[in-house]
């Protein structure tokens, strides 16, 4: 692969810009191709374990997002009805010293901007906004994209990081089907004051009922509380920040605390985004297309890896590509052969977690009796081959 030919890159996301900014260290350029004219502010809040913080630094964007972090120092874990604590599970200094990383949670547009920031001042590396993509191809000696408008670009790999509903899975993965998860996220921000009677406002909290859970935590170097509610829902929107009113969302949460129930009926306003999976995909990569973040694994939000696992499939992805410089196709495929057994155990992972998170009867009182007796160290640290994971060296 002659590095004077940009990669090509389809979404202006998490995974396309890290993907941009990963293969700029090796010297490799990209075009990126986002169909949005401008980047978009909404999201939620994103929780990035020491694995994600890592791969932040290694791509020198964790001293441009430093500022906008909060460091939580526990996770605290409640009975969903009644408010009571069942383990204390540590953060901060802790898992710092564990796994030499931090762990931050931060607003997505945050992170975002500061991707942003570096890729605008890293040489090589073109971004260009509405740009919807038709049809890709491989044409054996390169790859070509066509915009919905008939433009025609040409370059020797294709990157595909656009998303859940991903236009270029189906030349790697024909066939594949999101399935609806009959579950949806609701997300809302709060300030500090208006979430006091939560808690500790520098923890996390997490409140466990039958089908349902509730996470909050800081963000915005603790000026706001992200919380997000995930209860049953069979509206199966496509909007990532469909707008949801407190009555509908409500009564999937009658079950939970007064005092939960009454902080959150005071969130100026709550969007929600339905849950989709797929099945794992065979491949990652085909020919001279890769897949990278949701596109290539879309993954439940109940272990909060799914952005993590975008910023690592960007520097495995780019350093395979500078190993096999003269070989695309095979780089692409020692790419699949590192990724695809960590980021199907991820999913499998967050997919069981969803299962204990919304346990009822016996079940439920197994787990919080297991929560509240297991010491709490030992219950973050099954988590160690999560947080652990090193980039490429």
């Amino acid at each position: 692969m002659a590095h004077t030919e940009p990669v090509l890159i389809a979404g202006g996301g998490i995974a396309g810009l890290a993907t941009s900014l990963a293969l700029a260290q090796h010297g490799i350029s990209s075009r990126i191709f986002e169909q949005r004219e401008i980047f978009s502010e909404a999201g939620a809040g994103i929780q990035i374990g020491p694995n994600g913080v890592r791969a932040l630094s290694a791509l020198g964007v964790a001293p441009l997002l430093a500022r906008h972090v909060s460091v939580p120092e526990e996770i605290v874990v409640h009975q969903g009805a009644n408010g009571r604590i069942l383990t204390r599970m540590p953060l901060g200094g802790w898992i710092a010293d564990r796994h030499g990383a931090p762990y931050w949670v931060v607003h997505r547009r945050d992170l975002q901007t500061a991707l942003l920031e570096r890729v605008r001042a890293t040489p090589g590396i073109a971004v260009e906004t509405g740009f919807a993509i038709a049809e890709a191809a491989d044409h054996g000696d390169h790859v070509s994209v066509r915009s919905s408008t008939g433009t025609t670009v040409r370059g020797p790999v294709l990157v595909g990081a656009d998303g859940i509903r991903s236009r270029i899975r189906t030349a790697v993965a024909p066939g594949t089907q999101l399935r609806f998860s009959g579950k949806a996220a609701s997300r809302a921000l709060l300030s500090p004051d208006a979430a006091a009677s939560l808690g500790d406002a520098a923890s996390m909290g997490v409140w466990l009922a039958p089908g349902a859970h509730v996470v909050h935590y800081p963000i915005a170097a603790g000026a706001q509380i992200a919380v997000v509610a995930i209860v049953p829902d069979d509206r199966m929107t496509d909007d990532w920040a469909a707008p949801n009113d407190w009555s509908a969302l409500a009564p999937h949460l009658a079950s939970f605390a007064p005092e939960l129930r009454q902080v959150l009926a005071s969130a100026p306003e709550w969007r929600r985004w339905a849950l989709f999976e797929t099945a794992p995909l065979a491949n990652l990569a085909n020919g001279r297309i890769a897949l990278a973040g949701d596109a290539a694994h879309p993954v439940f939000p109940f272990l909060a890896q799914g952005g993590v696992m975008a910023l690592e499939d960007a520097l495995v992805l780019a350093s395979a590509l500078a190993n096999q410089p003269e070989d695309p196709a095979g780089a692409l495929k020692a790419y699949e052969a590192a990724r695809r057994p960590r980021v199907n155990a991820i999913v499998a992972t967050s997919r069981q977690n969803g299962r204990i998170f919304h346990l009822s009867g016996p079940a439920a009182f197994a787990r919080n009796l297991a929560m509240a007796t297991v010491p709490a160290a030992r219950l973050m640290a099954r988590y160690d081959w999560v947080y652990g994971w090193q980039p490429p060296a």
